[in-house]
């Protein structure tokens, strides 16, 4: 993913996430701060899809629709601020093979977990790719500010 491909990810997040909307300030600034983790999948020339991630520090919940400023230099964890594809692409397998080209990046990178928040009714897709939900009671109010029932899920290596 490169900066020209900053709307089309605004457009697709737009599509597929309506009730969560961020400025293409947070896209642009992702893609800035963490290239590796970004990535546009295209089907038959057009975007279909994207992923957004990067290094973070486990339990420091990045708020919706803010700019993160830097990563953190004792980041523990890489986490999965988004992964979203539209229709044409749901059913192909390109969900699991986005996932794990981020897993193996995780893993190679030296991060012994990812972690995410799971939303829009997702915690069955990352269930099967080996994610659990993990109870951290201070962060209740945090993850109610993305939906009454977003999950905080980590993949250990």
């Amino acid at each position: 993913m490169n900066t020209l491909d900053l709307p089309a990810v605004e457009a697709i997040a737009a599509t597929v996430h309506p009730a969560f909307p961020e400025d293409l300030a947070v896209f642009a600034e992702r893609q800035r701060l963490y290239s590796d983790g970004t990535q546009l999948l295209e089907m038959n020339g057009q975007p279909a899809g994207y992923v957004l991630s990067h290094p973070w520090t486990f339990g420091q919940l990045p708020a919706l629709n803010a700019l993160l400023g830097a990563i953190p230099s004792d980041a523990d964890t890489y986490y999965v601020h988004d992964l979203a594809l539209l229709n044409p692409a749901r059913g192909t397998g390109a969900a699991a093979m986005i996932v794990g080209d981020m897993l193996r990046h995780a893993r190679l990178s030296g991060f012994p977990s990812v972690s995410l928040v799971a939303i829009n009714g997702s915690l069955p897709f990352w269930y099967k790719h080996g994610f659990r939900a993990v109870a951290v009671p201070e962060l209740a109010d945090k993850l109610a500010s993305y939906e009454q029932s977003a999950k905080l899920m980590l993949r250990r290596f």
